[in-house]
């Protein structure tokens, strides 16, 4: 693999950074989530506000992550929405959290990314996942086939695969190598001599051990989900880190985890907006996926035991309430896990609570306080 322009000590040159009074970045996970009575329309333009709020409040990235066949998450199609937000924002790095790689032909996501990096110079991140992000009967659609196995099980070969289109470094006589992903690493010079930024980086996600091992082995920096597998966090971070060999990439492991949060000015409307997100993952779990319904919904729902056990499991791993005490329990579960950055996810009914949610968050560490433009 080709080293990035940076020098090959982190991912973009985050690595020890600090803002405000925050030890370690904050970023933004976006999954465009849509609430009952609204549409994909209004969670696009909330998307939008986001990526400026985050962008002007000092948060590191923005990623979006690519789902199907799931009403109440408007996001199946991460470069797509990441195209549309480069267009709203001017600094903030964007990028897939992730593009699940088994659903895509590697040389359409070289193409794809390859666009979004000419839109954005330097500022695009390739994450890449190796789950479908759906459900069995969606994935044999997206990718045509019965074999559903076969992709996550050629996931080593797909990425080195998309790695050659990305770098458009095929050794001769391969069948691919008179194939180019454009725009790409071939029109790097302009006529003039010019230097275009490279590629995007490439991540490794996960959600168990095997995307962190291959992480370390490959010397990428690695994104574990954290926000719906809390139980194997600490043992996927301690995989890649056993495991990591230096590359062009990295000199030593950087890792970030997902975390699902919600800051609202009281804490009891903390827990009102997360027993909604979590109904909604009660619907999902069982096959009834559907819009994000309203607190109000959610306080009338008559939860079954094994609802209810459900529901106190999964808002365990959610950090809620106060500003002050989100942040607390964000930086707790750095120490913790001793992650290098830490990606938010605020999955609530109304976009306006997500966006106050970020802006508390933003409070709590004093990160910058640049006006956010207006959508």
């Amino acid at each position: 693999m080709a080293a990035p322009d940076h020098t090959p000590t982190d991912p973009d040159g985050i690595r020890g950074r600090t803002q405000g009074t925050a030890q370690f970045p904050l970023s933004v996970l976006d999954l465009v989530t849509v609430g009952a009575g609204h549409t994909a329309t209004d969670a696009l333009r909330t998307s939008v506000k986001l990526s400026r709020l985050a962008e002007n409040r000092g948060f590191h990235r923005y990623w979006v992550a690519e789902h199907h066949s799931m009403p109440g998450v408007a996001s199946t199609s991460p470069a797509v929405i990441l195209a549309h937000l480069a267009a709203h924002t001017t600094r903030i790095r964007l990028g897939s959290g992730g593009v699940m790689l088994p659903n895509h032909a590697p040389l359409v996501i070289a193409e794809q990314f390859g666009t979004l990096e000419a839109m954005a110079p330097g500022r695009i991140d390739l994450g890449l996942g190796r789950a479908p992000g759906t459900d069995g009967a969606t994935a044999a659609a997206l990718r045509r086939t019965d074999r559903l196995n076969e992709g996550a099980d050629d996931f080593p070969e797909q990425l080195a695969e998309l790695t050659r289109f990305l770098d458009d470094d095929f050794p001769d006589g391969h069948p691919y190598a008179r194939i180019h992903a454009v725009p790409g690493p071939i029109q790097a010079t302009s006529p003039g001599g010019v230097q275009s930024p490279h590629r995007p980086p490439v991540w490794l996600l996960g959600s168990s051990g095997f995307s962190a091992r291959l992480a370390g082995v490959l010397g990428l920096p690695f994104a574990f989900a954290h926000h719906f597998s809390a139980q194997n966090t600490i043992p996927a971070l301690d995989l890649y880190r056993e495991s990591f060999q230096p590359s062009a990439v990295l000199d030593s492991p950087y890792a970030l985890i997902g975390v699902s949060t919600l800051a609202t000015d009281d804490e009891k409307e903390a827990r009102r907006q997360i027993l909604a997100a979590a109904l909604n993952m009660v619907r999902l779990r069982t096959g009834r996926p559907g819009l994000v319904p309203t607190p109000e919904e959610a306080e009338a729902y008559e939860f079954s035991p094994m609802e209810r056990d459900f529901i106190d499991s999964w808002n365990s791993n959610v950090i809620h309430g106060t500003a002050d005490e989100v942040r607390s329990g964000l930086d707790d579960l750095q120490k913790r896990t001793g992650a290098d950055e830490l990606m938010l996810t605020a999955n609530a009914h109304s976009g306006a609570v997500r966006l106050r949610s970020y802006e508390l968050i933003a409070d709590a560490y004093q990160l910058p306080t640049a006006p956010t433009a207006q959508a």
